[in-house]
């Protein structure tokens, strides 16, 4: 049977999230169409052309690189319908009327070509009423896909198919939206909002009445209600004003007119918030009207207060004795919440109590397994743990019977009892609805296993739920040697893998020697080393606070000493017998990305952020990096008919001296700490395997290391020219001096110091350089206050 393969997309509406949908198209190198309404004046597309352009000033960027907006391809509904035929994938993204979507089915169905998947992209409209309005031979090929905002950086998309869906439709876009668009893919049940947002929206509903019922103020409520809580940093009200308030209102409509007392038991609780109702009469819709909940006023933040109308000063934090709760084991957390006398305590157990309710009670009718119910809550709400994960962790029963006291009690939103396969049968044996069989599934009566598609055979080490049976990294595979610092193991026999243990993964002596270690063992009987650490971040850099004790008790010499070992270990990945693969995900800073860019590969997340961070801490980078950065610009400069190095020095010297770091995969690939031949996984799970079989390729290949080779440097002429650039910039208050210090040391380092112009210079003496130039900031008083800085505070200091 032939797979189904997206060669091109559509998108329907360039509104908000249809543009931002065509954008992360493009960042995972999808073609991608987007469509609007003809203009009414010339060009016709000019609603898609403004949209698009629109997308470049938007944060957090939807792009990986702005310049990538180009690659869109602008259409309109009048004239070029015909497009459409050329696309495997329709996904229709515009505003949430039932008529206009039904409307543009019939306008679109006779082009939609005969093997393509449609889908809407709707937050809660019943899927099958719109796939009413569509020709029979469509309806086999017709889905909902509820993306979450902003789709680039919201993991979850959930997909909802109708009676008449073929099942393999669901399985072909599962895998798509898997593998290719690297989001976390939930399957709903076609009921109003669907899984994430009719949990996680009756949650802000129930958590916006609790306030009112103890009288808390919104920013300590977000205080109350963001990590601590184990959820989005952001809280309730915070992440609101980011959703938009005129969004969230529509959500909350959607459930008003959907349901109703029988259908939903705590339909009470659904009523529009009289704050949400007036800041919308406002409008003040949120973030992208500058006010909502929250309004910022020069550095300040400040909150709305319904009472008068008015902003006033925000910044209230909650009773750190709620915070010392919230640090306690999950039985004993809980317990102390529901016993607290304090309001923000009453109130903490009130929104979990309100959440295990409202999940129990609508499991069977939105969800086919509480799985679901978890996955869609940590992929689309931000959440460390679904509802039910919590629950089972403080104990089954005892939560339940907690829950179901203030039930009886009227304390509760909803006089609903919980359901009886709470209190008896597998799950109360089990002690929860997540276990090694699988998760509960209500309307069967059984635990039911994950979905095993071939995409899934792509992520060795999927995200677990708390409960579930699964290979977990830490103890994987064949471990061939371990430490505190490293493990060096292998799934397969063929290929080794090396993970850091140290925290951030940072790099320690130890750590380079372990890695050292491991190079020589894959030399000898692997096909290749992969560099991956299980989790983010890739690696934080140098463990700085590692080489202190050293510099006290030694001196420099101490440092000097690690940093040229430090050294010896990139050279000896660059130069391995076996390709070395550093499989990134997340930060990849200061020694992380030197180790990054002298392996064979990089295999990168797309979400990765690479850099060379040290001149934060007042220091240069000491292991190579700036060594690449001279080297990559001569190779570069190697393949121009010009002679002059420094055009190609300019951007890898000024990434180094700004501690530029590459805001997603893609743009640290323009940078330069990625390269064309580097691959760029839009899942962040898939990651080990791609970079296992990129080992296996390389080998298979007959893989050789680069010659080690002498190249030019620009000399003392360029390195005049940066300075003199320096110079101006410190001048004019733009720079500090000591900034002009750092910066005037790695011109030095990357334009190889004072030799002619041209000089042929090895890795090993531009080392020397920087390893000089390290060892002399880290004894510069104005270096210490950076370094002690950012160990105390985790800020960069300036001065």
């Amino acid at each position: 049977m032939k797979s189904f393969q997206v060669k091109k997309v559509a998108v329907l509406g360039a509104g908000v999230m249809g543009a931002q949908i065509a954008a992360h198209l493009v960042n995972v190198k999808v073609p991608v169409v987007l469509f609007d309404l003809p203009a009414k004046e010339d060009p016709k597309s000019g609603i898609v052309i403004r949209a698009v352009e629109n997308l470049k000033k938007l944060k957090p960027s939807p792009l990986g690189v702005a310049a990538d907006a180009e690659l869109i391809t602008a259409a309109n509904y009048e004239e070029h319908l015909a497009l459409l035929g050329e696309c495997d994938l329709v996904i229709e993204a515009i505003a949430e009327r039932m008529d206009w979507k039904r409307d543009l089915y019939q306008k679109i169905a006779p082009h939609v070509a005969l093997h393509a998947i449609l889908a809407s992209n709707t937050s809660g409209l019943s899927i099958t009423k719109l796939s009413e309005a569509l020709p029979e031979a469509i309806k086999p090929r017709f889905c909902g896909i509820h993306f979450f905002n902003p789709p680039r950086y919201m993991t979850l998309v959930e997909l909802i198919a109708t009676p008449t869906t073929q099942p393999q439709i669901l399985d072909d876009l599962e895998a798509f939206v898997t593998s290719g668009l690297g989001k976390g893919v939930v399957r709903a049940k076609d009921t109003p909002n669907f899984i994430a947002n009719r949990i996680g929206i009756a949650g802000m509903l129930a958590t916006m009445k609790e306030v009112d019922n103890f009288g808390l103020t919104y920013d300590v409520v977000d205080d109350l209600t963001g990590k601590r809580l184990g959820r989005a940093s952001s809280g309730t009200f915070r992440t609101a004003d980011v959703v938009g308030l005129d969004t969230m209102a529509h959500v909350v409509k959607t459930l008003q007119d959907n349901l109703d007392e029988t259908t939903d038991p705590f339909y009470g609780s659904f009523g529009t918030p009289p704050v949400l109702a007036k800041l919308i009469e406002l409008g003040h819709l949120g973030q992208k009207t500058k006010a909502g909940f929250y309004k910022k006023v020069g550095r300040d933040v400040l909150r709305f207060e319904l009472e008068s109308e008015e902003y006033v000063p925000g910044g209230q934090k909650a009773d750190e004795v709620y915070g010392r709760m919230l640090r306690k084991p999950a039985a004993e957390r809980l317990k102390l919440l529901r016993n607290s006398t304090g309001p923000q305590g009453q109130f903490l157990w009130a929104i979990l109590r309100n959440g295990f309710h409202y999940a129990a009670v609508h499991l069977a009718s939105i969800a086919d397994t509480a799985r679901d119910v978890d996955q869609a809550m940590r992929w689309g709400f931000g959440m460390k743990q679904g509802p039910f994960e919590l629950w089972q962790e403080a104990g089954w029963l005892d939560v339940a019977k907690m829950v179901q006291e203030d039930i009886d009690a009227g304390k509760a939103l909803s006089k609903a009892p919980l359901p009886e396969w709470v209190f008896k049968g597998p799950v109360a044996e089990a002690g929860g609805v997540h276990t090694a069989e699988g998760s509960w599934n209500p309307s069967k009566g059984r635990f039911e296993a994950r979905r095993s598609l071939p995409v899934y055979q792509r992520q060795h080490f999927p995200e677990l739920l708390l409960g579930e049976a699964g290979p977990k990294f830490e103890t994987a595979g064949t471990t061939i040697s371990e430490d505190r610092n490293l493990r060096t193991w292998t799934l397969d026999g063929e290929v080794l893998i090396a993970s850091i243990k140290t925290k951030m993964h940072t790099l320690s002596p130890e750590v380079c020697e372990g890695l050292m270690a491991a190079i020589a063992l894959a030399e000898a009987e692997y096909q290749g080393l992969v560099v991956w650490s299980g989790d983010e971040p890739f690696s934080a850099g140098a463990d700085l606070q590692a080489l202190l004790p050293a510099f006290m008790a030694v001196g420099v010499a101490a440092v000097e000493d690690a940093e040229g070992f430090m050294q010896q270990m990139m050279l000896r990945l660059r130069y391995a017998n076996v390709p070395v693969i550093s499989a990134m995900r997340g930060l990849a800073l200061g020694g992380g990305c030197e180790l990054a860019v002298h392996s064979a590969r990089r295999v990168a997340h797309m979400e990765s952020y690479v850099g060379l961070v040290e001149v934060g801490v007042g220091l240069i980078p000491g292991a190579g990096g700036l060594t690449y950065i001279a080297r990559r610009a001569a190779e570069n400069a190697k393949t121009s008919t010009g002679k002059d190095l420094l055009p190609f020095l300019t951007e890898g010297f000024t990434a180094a001296a700004m501690a530029k770091v590459g805001t997603s995969a893609i743009e640290s690939r323009t940078i330069g700490y990625l390269l064309e031949s580097d691959l760029i996984v839009p899942h962040k799970d898939e990651v080990l395997f791609v970079a296992l079989n990129e080992a296996k390729a390389l080998f298979r290949a007959g893989y050789r290391p680069p010659h080690k080779r002498l190249f030019p440097v620009a000399g003392r002429d360029g390195k005049a020219t940066i300075l003199g650039q320096l110079v101006n910039m410190r001048d004019g208050g733009f720079i500090s001096r000591h900034d002009f210090h750092i910066a005037s040391l790695i011109a030095n380092v990357v334009t190889g110091g004072d030799v002619d112009p041209g000089t042929l210079v090895s890795e090993e003496y531009l080392m020397t350089l920087e390893r000089q130039a390290f060892c002399s900031l880290i004894e510069h008083p104005k270096t210490q206050e950076r370094i002690l800085g950012m160990l105390n505070t985790g800020k960069p200091l300036r001065n």
